[in-house]
């Protein structure tokens, strides 16, 4: 089938005929890297190496994996594999992300050869004041005491973000996208071994009726794992959404139900309106790219601070091996963590909403401001945090420094489809089961708490303060990365988990570039981060054995489970894929 630019029609299909395509059985045609040996992560066993001819999916869900390789199979583009995928995500994984929520999408095209990134992310309702998450004496709320209930619910724009992307990039028809999801859920699926186990852990999602109903047995124990689990409200409201398209969402009956819950909630009401909703819009910018060695990477824009963050990060280590030769005797991992720290000094000082906020992203990617930060790093011994953020050129506008992060359940997904499109979309609902509010058969985000809870420190304004219709600053670092002579794309990645999605990024990008390492052992390396504050190492792997040499440097080592969500794909030189999932997951691979 050849690529239909942009401006193409869209494939019809008669009813009867989409519904036996999604019912018709696909024998995933991929083939796995077979070694001797099954090989393990110093201890974690890596999922195989899946590799292809034409198309591949790599997503956090083996159902949701499985529905987008039939949409790849069908002749659908990487954006029709992406939002069946989520479709299915939203069931599967409601914990993680889904319609109740938003999240950033970047796109390879491969007629123009350009990369183009969608911001989808939820925005504060028109009422919030910057007070939002103080409590009348002034101090700020508890966590968990601003989350649960409608107080944290942002304007979902998943959807909006979705349409848009589709109306440039599907060849299929919307409705067609969403059958597989309704499907499942109408049919049942089993509860999966991470979806029990955080049901089993949440103390809160018990206390909203309909979420308890659906999630919970009559003993008010989570359902066991392989437990058919039905959701016929998602499946009816997916049903709304083919027919009556992305509207039905923001003005008809499931605007009138998210109203409701968010403003009727008993003890912590929100400020979501009718107005809210309809007046939503997805954003199309221009992604954040640097050039790192042969390489041309790009990430997504503020307001999230993944793209610039892990950018930063590539381009000290950059700077550094080239302002230093002869080079001084530096251990990689520590010269990492170092980088990592002053990236994440500029991150919670300037990074906030373009809209809002002028953020400085030429200025914080320039050759020669990355060169004078540089030099801060020595090769024997640790920078004292907090790092201060950069130089005076920046200071033009006063912020204070906020380094508020909460949430850690996102998922990801990477996608190449037959055409050469390249997709890597990260999607989210902020904490774990987000604001534990159900409506619809699913859940609604609690995005707003990814802004400062203080809207100043001494006096000064802090950049991600709340503000109406703003979007909360985020640390989701979709990637995809190009060939800087030919701009040909040769890996798309990325990872949910919080602020450590851009170390996580940032260390697997490195050791595919730089070490050439195979992706899967790549994405299954135990994680090393430092968020400009301590130096955190994941318990139990290999990462935990550097804690020895880098505390004799300085740094305050932390041992912490780091369960990262990386879903990657790499286009070899000859045209061919190699897909990994991240082994601390569900996720896996699908391709032929």
């Amino acid at each position: 089938m050849l690529f239909i630019s942009p401006t193409r029609f869209k494939v019809g299909f008669m009813a009867s005929m989409a519904s036996a395509f999604l019912l018709m059985a696909c024998a995933p045609a991929h083939q796995k890297d077979h070694r001797a040996t099954p090989e393990s992560a110093h201890g974690r066993t890596l999922k195989p190496l899946v590799k292809s001819q034409k198309a591949m999916i790599s997503v956090a869900n083996p159902l949701a994996a499985q529905a987008g390789y039939k949409i790849l199979r069908a002749g659908g583009t990487a954006i029709d594999a992406a939002i069946t995928a989520q479709m299915v995500l939203n069931l599967v994984e409601p914990q993680s992300s889904g319609i109740g929520g938003g999240g950033f999408l970047l796109v390879y095209d491969p007629h123009t050869k350009k990369i183009i990134s969608y911001d989808g992310r939820e925005t504060a309702p028109k009422k919030v004041t910057p007070s939002l998450f103080l409590k009348e004496n002034g101090e700020k709320m508890a966590f968990f005491e601003a989350t649960v209930g409608g107080r944290a619910v942002g304007i979902p724009g998943l959807l909006k973000m979705l349409q848009l992307a589709h109306q440039d990039y599907g060849r299929l028809d919307w409705s067609l996208l969403f059958e597989d999801g309704a499907q499942l859920a109408e049919k049942g699926f089993p509860v999966s071994p991470r979806l029990h186990h955080l049901l089993k852990k949440d103390r809160f999602l018990k206390k909203d009726p309909i979420a308890k109903a659906y999630f919970y047995n009559k003993s008010a124990q989570p359902h066991p794992v392989g437990h058919l689990l039905k959701n016929p409200a998602f499946a009816q409201s997916l049903r709304q959404i083919q027919s009556g398209g992305v509207d039905s969402f923001y003005f008809g009956q499931l605007a009138d139900k998210i109203v409701d819950k968010v403003t009727s909630h008993p003890t912590n009401p929100g400020l979501l309106s009718h107005g809210d909703l309809m007046s939503y819009k997805a954003i199309k910018r221009a992604p954040v790219c640097l050039d790192y060695r042969s390489y041309h990477i790009c990430g997504m824009a503020p307001p999230s601070s993944g793209g610039l963050s892990v950018l930063q990060t590539l381009g000290l280590m950059e700077k550094y091996d080239l302002n230093n030769d002869p080079k001084p005797l530096i251990d990689r991992t520590h010269l990492f963590l170092e980088a990592s720290k002053l990236a994440f000094s500029d991150r919670n000082h300037f990074i906030a909403d373009p809209d809002f906020v002028k953020v400085p992203t030429d200025e914080l990617l320039a050759s020669n401001y990355l060169i004078g930060r540089q030099t801060l790093i020595q090769h024997n011994q640790t920078l004292k945090t907090p790092v201060p953020a950069g130089g005076p050129l920046l200071y033009r506008q006063a912020f204070a420094p906020d380094n508020t992060e909460h949430g850690l359940s996102t998922t990801h997904m990477s996608i190449v489809d037959s055409q050469g499109m390249v997709v890597s979309m990260t999607t989210s609902i902020e904490n774990a089961f987000g604001a534990r509010q159900m409506v619809g058969g699913f859940l609604l985000n609690n995005q707003l708490t990814d802004f400062s809870f203080l809207p100043e420190k001494n006096g000064v304004k802090i950049a991600n303060r709340v503000e109406p219709l703003k979007r909360p600053r985020s640390s989701m670092a979709p990637t995809i990365v190009l060939d800087q002579e030919t701009k040909r794309p040769v890996l798309t990645i990325g990872s949910p988990g919080g602020s450590r999605i851009i170390g996580y990024v940032a260390q697997s990008l490195i050791a595919v570039l730089d070490e050439k390492k195979p992706l899967d052992q790549a994405i299954a390396q135990g994680h090393m981060t430092n968020r400009n504050g301590a130096t955190e190492l994941e318990k139990g792997t290999e990462a935990a054995h550097n804690r020895a040499q880098l505390e004799a440097l300085g740094h305050q080592v932390k041992l912490k489970d780091m369960t990262s969500g990386l879903h990657a794909i790499q286009i070899l030189q000859d045209g061919r894929l190699a897909g990994a999932a991240d082994p601390r997951r569900e996720g896996v691979v699908l391709g032929y």
